[in-house]
């Protein structure tokens, strides 16, 4: 049928404005009327009275670089939670570009974050990720980033040796590749190996390549301790590179922390803004963070390749060492397990079937239940039988804190979800991001009012990306559109290992095609690649 006509809902058309109540009339991929009462004989009518309409969620930072090549369900959680559009490339970290030296370390370091690639997929270039995505069967709408911190790794392995004058040309030749190739803009993971190890005028003339075309997303340095001074640095470095800034997941982590660092780092992100400076930053609704049992290890422990760090971490030497370094101060670098200790860090996937009874336990209560003398004498233990590959999530952060952050009138809503594991036992951002944040923000605590919630998964990450035609209700406008009632629409995921996908959502309409009708996936195939500077 040519025509679909929503009748008589509660229509929040993304601007933040507050709803009314009326129809909107959608021909092919487009919004064509919205108004009180339309007519048109031959449209297929749904009737969305006493439910909401929105616009297709989007979300601009999940880890799902290669789920539509591996995973036979993606797309089913992603639109039970009206997410219609994401952005992968996040933190630094892709599949992509790959060498053949580096291939099988890059792939290892990145299996936690998104998942076991199969032996024989590569992707050497930007081209080949581009022209892969373009042939897949695409659940939701895609774009993707250059991730600076896999460029290194092409280019230099994971040492900590900065950039030759011949291999920083090449690492911008790099991102220049990613934008010509429809790529969003660049992301840095500096937290992460090798990037940690890159200064401010290294990071700044890697992202100046994305030139005016691209937008920088930045995981920062530290959210902890050096939580001010790494906003402080990634303000400037974009400042310096002459690009629009995103600042990734802005938290603060740290007991001693909380209720007072994240409250100096707005002040600077409000500065830069009063400024004239485009800086926005994101979030996730949640109170426990989510990455690798790696991120944990002090600098001065990582080495060049896995298999030295193995070597190094073996036997009561390596252990001795890991507890010795985990208890000195190193500048720049934030402990996690001092700051917030080894009974806030769960064990959220691992690769081997004798370590999955690990899988949901803290590694404190593990080290204690396994007879360990201190818990990094595990830590050390798992990250060499698993060869580095293993999920963690850390309940890092104040529930103030992340609601100040929420609050801001420059925020969006990310899910920053990973896709490494079976999902059993993964954060449930991965699962149920959207309806949190409505249920638990909106509905239960009153943080937000229903439309600027809606505004944060809309709008904004839409005008963020440059997407002129989505993230609105408005003529003109893709139809990606959502019905459903907010009481109902509920997550069911936790960090206990409950991993149920969220219910309530009754349809999802992406360009028109009816892609999920009362909870149940029914296209798999109607999502696009979406490209920076092409319609």
């Amino acid at each position: 049928m040519r025509y679909i006509l929503i009748k008589k809902g509660l229509i929040y058309d993304g601007s933040g404005d507050m709803p009314f109540q009326g129809d909107i009339l959608i021909e092919g991929e487009k919004i064509i009327e919205i108004a009180p009462d339309i007519e048109k004989e031959d449209a297929q009518v749904i009737d969305a009275s006493g439910k909401a309409v929105t616009p297709g969620f989007i979300d601009i930072h999940r880890h799902c670089d290669i789920a539509a090549f591996t995973n036979p369900h993606f797309g089913e959680i992603e639109l039970a939670q009206g997410i219609t559009t994401t952005f992968v490339g996040n933190c630094g970290l892709a599949p992509v570009p790959s060498v053949p030296s580096w291939r099988k370390e890059l792939y290892d370091y990145l299996e936690p974050v998104i998942g076991r690639l199969p032996e024989d997929m590569a992707f050497e270039t930007y081209e080949d990720y581009r022209n892969a995505l373009e042939a897949a069967d695409l659940p939701v709408n895609m774009g993707f980033f250059a991730a600076s911190d896999s460029i290194k790794v092409a280019l230099k392995g994971f040492g900590n040796k900065a950039y030759t004058e011949e291999e920083l040309i090449k690492a911008q030749e790099y991102v220049k590749s990613a934008l010509a190739q429809g790529a969003f803009g660049v992301t840095l993971g500096i937290m992460y190996q090798p990037e940690c190890y890159s200064n401010r005028e290294e990071l700044t003339a890697v992202v100046k390549a994305a030139g005016k075309v691209g937008i920088l997303c930045t995981h920062i340095r530290g959210e902890g301790d050096s939580l001010v001074e790494s906003v402080e640095e990634v303000i400037d470095v974009a400042a310096k590179a002459g690009v629009p800034l995103n600042i990734s997941h802005l938290k603060s982590t740290g007991i001693k922390n909380w209720n007072r660092k994240i409250f100096e780092a707005i002040q600077r992100i409000e500065q830069a803004r009063e400024s004239g400076q485009d800086v926005t930053a994101d979030f996730y609704p949640y109170d426990g963070g989510s990455t690798t049992l790696q991120s944990l290890l002090p600098p001065t422990i990582m080495e060049e390749s896995f298999e030295a760090l193995v070597k190094g971490l073996s036997g009561p030497e390596g252990k001795q060492r890991l507890r010795s370094e985990l208890n000195k101060v190193h500048q720049g670098w934030d402990n996690m397990s001092e700051s917030i200790g080894w009974d806030r860090i769960i064990i959220s996937s691992v690769t081997l079937e004798k370590n999955a009874f690990m899988q949901g336990q803290t590694i404190g209560a593990l080290a204690e239940k396994l007879g360990y003398e201190e818990p990094s004498g595990l830590v050390a233990d798992l990250l060499v039988e698993e060869n580095g590959k293993v999920g963690i999530i850390v309940l890092s952060m104040s529930q103030e804190d992340v609601d100040a952050v929420a609050r801001l009138p420059f925020t969006l809503l990310i899910s920053d979800s990973l896709y490494g594991g079976d999902g059993k036992n993964a954060h449930p951002r991965l699962l149920g991001t959207t309806a949190r944040f409505l249920n638990d923000f909106v509905i239960k605590r009153k943080v937000l009012s229903m439309e600027q919630a809606i505004r944060k998964m809309t709008y904004l990450p839409a005008k963020r990306m440059g997407l002129e035609d989505r993230g609105l209700l408005k003529p003109g406008y893709q139809a990606d559109v959502l019905v459903f009632q907010p009481e109902r629409f509920l997550d069911h995921a936790d960090y206990t290992g409950k991993h149920d996908p969220c219910t309530g959502m009754e349809l999802v309409l992406m360009g028109g095609k009816q892609v999920l009708t009362d909870g149940i996936l029914v296209d798999r195939a109607s999502g696009k690649l979406l490209r920076k500077g092409f319609k």
